[in-house]
């Protein structure tokens, strides 16, 4: 994961902005279930009405309100609102809340604290619910009884005072005043009851005292301490409806006018966080190209900087994959990284904050199912992961056997091998096959595994949201964004496993790749090159030299001294493996000597650059290496500003004239890739006029002669002579016929030289010089030329 992020490192300017983008798009993400909440509990539950207290009330309902307000409090009460001068459909006056209150929030908490109880009574008196007509019953019975009891005192009190200022009665009179007080009694109570029943509750309130009317208030108001504070927010809707509709506004305009309004608030914020997904998107596809781009750039310019110590040891088939295969599961990463890792932890704890503000008490349903989830993901995640480093392997494996087969195509044909081949790709890639089977069954796996959790998480919702909202401790649109929330945060872990999972392949590509970008090439230009002089001409010389290849436990080359001089032709022969494509190999660094030194006019070549040193040189390897474009891209590789008559000069010494003017397009005439569509001798004419058109002070010839045949081979060697007068030429060969003329030949036998001079001396003078030259020359060849020695 490290290496991960460090190849992100140098886009962390667009990583931080595509990080603010993303928390924008989840605040309008994680705003829409409370959005839709709010369309079900107020746009449709409540009529609209949002507000904790009502703006506009008539004066008959802020009187009553009044009533239910403790006394020290009512003052507050009635200086928040203000008479309004708006029309309304009642005669009578409508009081408006002040603006100066609306925008307090300190003063609209204090208010709304106030009000809830006092406008929860309202709203059941109101209604003429069950509570509300216990409470009015209770009420005027406790009024009928004391007004009963207060009149029948004080018409007691008025008999007797009655009788204490008249004689002493007889008495049947007596007997006659106490049966007509009795029958008045009745009378009054039967008129008290009628009174009494006719009254409103708001009248009996009034006609408390303000002691007596705090304390009964305060009684009620204990019984609905039980209640919860959803209960009190529906009550307090559903009187500031009353209200509203007692002073004439239409709250079926009202409702639809609250519906729209929330609901293009919604869609400006869908709006908003697709734009906001598009332009993440776009980053985050950006930044992946650019990683994958930057990537490739730097494996291929680390891969064209390695010596041959490097190639053994990275294959070409492994590097093909790590540039592709393995850039690409980068790439791909790196969007979802950006796209999906980063925003799922936004929207994780942005919904259990959410949550946490809906309803706290089925939190641990979130908590149940993100449990579930990472217990799936954790067993998927040690089953899977060791699979995907065998995957890249197993990649490797068989774009090396696809690589070979198709480059050995003619052999394969000539040796009848198809069947051979075809099994040996078969298994290759039925490996392979079986691997991704495995990985991508796992996969599959997750996801009905992941969609049964969240359908049973929902139905788990629904079942305990559906007792809240039945006992008023919950509303139907809570439970709905509950439901939404709860989704959402599943799924930010659902988004956050998943890439957990496939974390590790990408992770195994981006070890491999950053094996390539780490690997230490051995040959590198020191840290101040000297330059050659511009007056030499190109004198090689061994002093010493041995090497030995990365791991070897022995030397290929054992002390090797001689010296190339310029205007001479120096050649290299010897048996198969002696060591000649090693050495001239040196020349160039593509390996760098073990022991000793190289130098060109006394210059060691490890103190110049590689590009100073290369450009000296032309190289032409043993088997001939064309590319796709034309003829004249090929003969001019090496120097791209050369003159048309420069390339027609290479390729007529190269003897490639010949065949190029029997093509249409002549110079012009593509090249496909490799060279697969010209003959091998072609091939090594065009490589030879490619090093001619160089003009370097150093030729090096890697047996590149060998398809080329006689007649074509000594006329080519004729005119390069001429060509070569005053540069070096280095031939390794194994014809005695294309090195006889050489100035200098040297025998190599197991990495040492064990002759060196002329044809003729050595003939004489060496061995193994004799015994390669009678294998190739006749009888009378042999003996002219010992002659001429003698």
């Amino acid at each position: 994961m490290s290496k991960l992020f460090k190849f992100m490192k140098p886009y962390a300017g667009v990583v931080a902005a595509i990080l603010c983008v993303l928390v924008v798009q989840a605040y309008c993400d994680l705003s829409l279930p409370t959005y839709t909440s709010d369309i079900v509990n107020v746009g449709i539950q409540q009529n609209g009405i949002d507000e904790k207290i009502p703006e506009q009330i008539g004066e008959e309902d802020l009187e009553h309100l009044l009533l239910l307000v403790p006394e020290k409090d009512q003052s507050t009460v009635k200086n928040a609102y203000t008479k309004s001068n708006k029309k309304y459909d009642t005669k009578q006056n409508v009081w408006q809340l002040k603006s100066s209150v609306k925008t307090d929030e300190n003063k609209m908490n204090k208010l709304s604290n106030l009000l809830a109880k006092p406008m929860f009574l309202a709203a059941g008196f109101n209604s003429g619910s069950d509570m509300s007509k216990k409470i009015e019953i209770q009420m005027k019975d406790q009024m009928k009884q004391q007004m009963k009891a207060q009149m029948k005192s004080q018409m007691q009190d008025a008999s007797q005072a009655a009788l204490s200022s008249q004689a002493q009665p007889e008495e049947a009179k007596q007997t006659a005043n106490a049966s007509q007080a009795a029958s008045q009694l009745k009378k009054s109570e039967k008129e008290i009851d009628k009174k009494i029943d006719k009254m409103s509750i708001y009248d009996i309130f009034g006609q408390m005292k303000g002691a007596q009317r705090e304390e009964l208030v305060k009684k009620i108001e204990k019984k609905m301490d039980k209640f919860p504070d959803s209960m009190l927010d529906q009550a307090a809707s559903t009187y500031i409806k009353g209200a509203y509709k007692h002073i004439g506004i239409d709250m079926d305009k009202y409702e639809t006018h609250y519906i729209l309004n929330t609901g293009a608030k919604m869609l400006a914020l869908a709006a908003l966080g697709m734009i906001a997904s598009i332009i993440v998107g776009l980053m985050a596809s950006r930044v992946g190209a650019a990683i994958g781009r930057g990537l490739r750039r730097d494996v291929f310019r680390k891969v064209v900087g390695f010596s041959n110590g490097e190639f053994d040891k990275f294959s070409t088939a492994s590097l093909i994959t790590r540039s592709t295969n393995d850039i690409q599961q980068i790439q791909l990463l790196t969007v979802m990284i950006l796209r999906m890792v980063l925003y799922a932890p936004i929207m994780a704890i942005g919904g259990i904050t959410k949550v946490f503000h809906t309803n706290v008490d089925m939190s641990w349903i979130i908590a149940l199912a993100v449990g579930l989830i990472v217990l799936v993901v954790a067993v998927l995640f040690f089953v899977v992961m060791p699979k995907f480093k065998i995957v890249q392997d197993l990649v490797d494996r068989l774009n090396l056997v696809s690589r070979e087969i198709l480059t050995g195509l003619p052999v394969i044909r000539a040796f009848s091998t198809e069947k051979h081949e075809e099994k040996r790709f078969d298994e290759a890639n039925k490996n392979l096959t079986k691997t991704n089977l495995f990985v991508n069954r796992a996969m599959t796996f997750m996801m009905p595994t992941m969609m049964l959790i969240m359908n049973c998480i929902t139905v788990l919702i629904v079942w305990i949201g559906g007792y809240s909202v039945n006992d008023g401790a919950m509303q139907v649109g809570d439970m709905m964004a509950f439901i939404q929330y709860t989704m959402q945060i599943i799924m930010a872990f659902l988004m956050i496993c998943m890439i957990s999972v496939m974390l590790p392949r990408a992770a195994v590509s981006a070890t491999r790749v950053d094996e390539v970008l780490k690997s230490e090439t051995k040959i590198n230009d020191p840290e101040t090159p000297r330059t050659f002089a511009k007056n030499e001409k190109g004198e090689v010389a061994f002093e010493h030299v041995s090497f030995r290849y990365p791991g070897a436990e022995e030397d290929v080359l054992h002390d090797l001294s001689f010296t190339a001089k310029p205007g001479e032709t120096t050649a290299f022969i010897g048996s198969t493996g002696s060591g000649k494509s090693t050495l001239v190999n040196l020349i160039p660094r593509f390996y760098d000597v073990t022991e000793g030194k190289i130098t060109i006019d006394g210059t060691d070549i490890r103190e110049v650059s590689q590009h100073d040193l290369r450009a000296r040189l032309g190289y032409v390897p043993q088997k001939g290496i064309l590319f796709s474009g034309d003829i004249a891209s090929n003969i001019m590789y090496g120097n791209p500003d050369g003159s048309e008559e420069e390339m027609i000069e290479a390729a007529g010494i190269a003897q490639a004239q010949e065949f190029i003017d029997t093509k249409k397009k002549k110079y012009r005439s593509p090249i496909s890739q490799g060279g697969s569509n010209v003959s091998g001798g072609q091939k090594q004419r065009l490589s030879i006029a490619r090093a001619i058109a160089k003009h370097p002070d150093v030729y090096i010839f890697d047996d590149s002669f060998s398809a080329l045949d006689y007649k074509t081979d000594a006329v080519l060697r004729k005119e390069l002579k001429a060509k070569t007068k005053d540069s070096t030429v280095m031939i390794v060969a194994q014809r005695i016929s294309t090195i006889l003329h050489a100035e200098q030949i040297i025998v190599l036998d197991d990495g040492q030289i064990v002759g060196k001079g002329t044809h003729k001396e050595l003939l004489k003078s060496c061995e193994a010089y004799y015994q390669i030259a009678s294998s190739q020359l006749s009888e009378k060849e042999l003996e002219a030329d010992m002659k001429e020695v003698d």
